[in-house]
């Protein structure tokens, strides 16, 4: 009988001193490519039991992005923030000693805390959209580190770049900092500069409130009076990570009566309930580690969850539960553009091609351009900065849109800010989210989606990572004609890295696993459960043949 959903048990936690002691004392072998640095869609992400994050490791990745910012000619402030991971702690001590070694000016949280990924981002941004002093752009042009491993196991840890455009890092810059930091481990991190420093007291780093920041900039982009006047009830649940201190200090700011369901954090996440696979995850889009959210759906008018650096959203309505994160989208996506007249007129809907195509079918009705880029949020920073896309959003339950008045809010996702969005479309409309996707499955037909996984050897990953559209010569796709294999994004021609292969009523999108052997399957059919699984049955047949092609 499966554990998912229910509390956690003492077998399930980490020894924190026993992670912390294997950050300190294991030394990586980076000829194993399962011990090298290697930076996915969120930088790089390890656990120091496995020999994959460890302090040698992050000795070497900030000193590599020391010396890419100087090649790139970045010379202002690098600001930096950790969320609420065993291992971020630790992480970022070792960071400030090589930033400041390195003669980095750079910014830490004011109160010594954890900060989530959004307010790094909206900080770089804020800092470089303020005019020097002859009221030019700046030249020294921030940018910044988030050490985190988002919503992974508590034994896991991460960290990440965000260069001065705010969101991250795109793969030319990701990959340099990777092979430079792997040549810096093999040769015994000679050249690492590292300086003692001492804490959150020392001089040579200087202190951010990026929470105030933050809170006090929110108005700009949620219409908090609307919230207010609604007099709806608002539940948060942080998950114990890096949004627990952020919502009570909206609610004060802005008067509106939000409730932080639990303020607990600990990094073994004990109060947890199990995700699918009976592991501790701070997933706020899996019904199974919300289990303790769902059971006060009732509490509130809206309910929401974050992941531990709150650049993920969890959305819960009293009449629909917990949100999938495609249904919140394509709400969002159209209460937004209905509701931001200040947005240019040809502001384009940007997805990543493995969300719903119920975003499509929205954008259409809105006379929208849709924008859709392969996997991963740095395809839509250019968009955001310069206000082209109002809206980017990932089926992972990742979202970001621009101010009220047009201009870019953050380049990251931003988790609280899609949950504070739901307490505006209930406020302002007068339904729960859940209600108005109901509206939209009326309009447009309702669409069933799953991701499966399918195995496949490092080889084959390689080669589907690789394919074209000619190497699937099936002409249809569970009955229906197929009218695109794409091997390209349609919005910016960019590589995949999989393939995705359209009919009229349904659609698969197949990519490599970076961290498995495995491909997942992304699915959808307009025509129901059992066309869902014959699509799902055919895509593994097609891309099993084209890998054997």
């Amino acid at each position: 009988m499966t554990r998912a959903g229910t509390v956690a048990q003492p077998q399930d936690l980490i020894d924190v001193f026993a992670l912390e002691r294997a950050y300190f004392e294991l030394h990586p072998d980076v000829s194993n490519p399962d011990q090298a640095v290697a930076f996915g869609t969120s930088g790089h992400r390890g656990s120091a039991f496995d020999t994959a994050f460890n302090e040698d490791h992050i000795l070497a990745i900030t000193q590599a992005i020391c010396e890419y910012r100087a090649d790139q000619g970045i010379t202002g402030p690098l600001f930096i923030g950790r969320d609420t991971h065993a291992l971020s702690l630790p992480a970022e001590r070792t960071a400030l000693e090589v930033l400041v070694g390195n003669g980095v000016r750079v910014m830490a949280d004011a109160r010594g805390s954890v900060t989530p990924t959004p307010a790094v981002s909206r900080a770089i941004l804020a800092y470089n959209a303020e005019a020097s002093a002859d009221g030019e752009p700046r030249s020294d042009q921030a940018d910044g580190i988030v050490v985190t491993p988002s919503h992974n196991p508590p034994r896991d840890g991460g960290f990440k770049y965000n260069p001065p455009h705010g969101g991250p890092a795109d793969s030319d810059a990701t990959g340099w900092i990777a092979k430079r930091a792997n040549e810096l481990i093999a040769g015994g991190l000679r050249g690492v500069q590292r300086a003692d420093v001492t804490g959150g007291s020392d001089s040579r780093v200087e202190l951010y409130d990026f929470r105030e920041a933050y809170v006090a900039a929110l108005g700009s982009v949620i219409d908090f009076a609307s919230i207010k006047a609604s007099g709806i009830r608002i539940g948060a649940d942080p998950l114990g990570g890096a949004a627990v201190d952020y919502y009570g200090a909206i609610a004060e700011r802005y008067g509106i009566d939000l409730t932080v369901t639990n303020p607990a954090v600990d990094p073994t996440w004990a109060f947890m309930t199990l995700d699918w696979d009976e592991k501790i995850r701070m997933d706020c889009s899996s019904p199974s580690a919300m289990a303790s959210v769902l059971a006060r759906r009732d509490e509130f008018d809206i309910l929401t969850g974050n992941d531990a650096d709150a650049d993920r959203h969890g959305i819960v309505t009293p009449d629909g539960g917990l949100m999938n994160p495609n249904h919140f989208l394509a709400v969002a996506i159209e209460y937004l553009y209905a509701h931001r007249p200040q947005w240019r007129a040809d502001a384009a809907i940007g997805k990543t091609l493995v969300s719903s195509s119920m975003i499509d079918r929205v954008a259409d009705a809105l006379g929208r351009r849709l924008w859709e880029v392969p996997v991963g949020f740095k395809w839509f920073v250019p968009g955001l900065v310069d206000g082209s896309v109002g809206f980017g959003g990932e089926e992972s339950a990742g979202a970001s849109f621009l101010q009220a008045d047009g201009t870019v809010w953050t380049t990251d996702k931003d988790g609280i800010l899609l949950c504070l969005l739901a307490s505006e479309i209930r406020a302002v409309t007068g339904k729960s989210p859940s209600q108005l996707y109901a509206e939209l499955t009326a309009r447009f037909g309702a669409p069933v989606y799953e991701r499966v996984d399918a195995p496949a050897t490092r080889e084959q990953k390689a080669r589907l990572g690789k394919l074209s559209g000619d190497a699937v010569t099936a002409t249809e796709l569970a009955g229906d004609p197929i009218v695109a294999k794409l091997t390209e994004a349609p919005g910016n021609g960019a590589a995949i890295g999989g393939l995705k292969v359209v009919t009229e009523r349904a659609w698969f999108a197949a990519r490599p696993s970076g961290t498995e052997d495995v491909y997942k399957i992304y699915a959808e059919s307009f025509a129901g459960e059992e066309h869902l699984r014959r699509v799902q049955a055919e895509a593994k047949a097609i891309v099993d043949a084209a890998l054997e092609a």
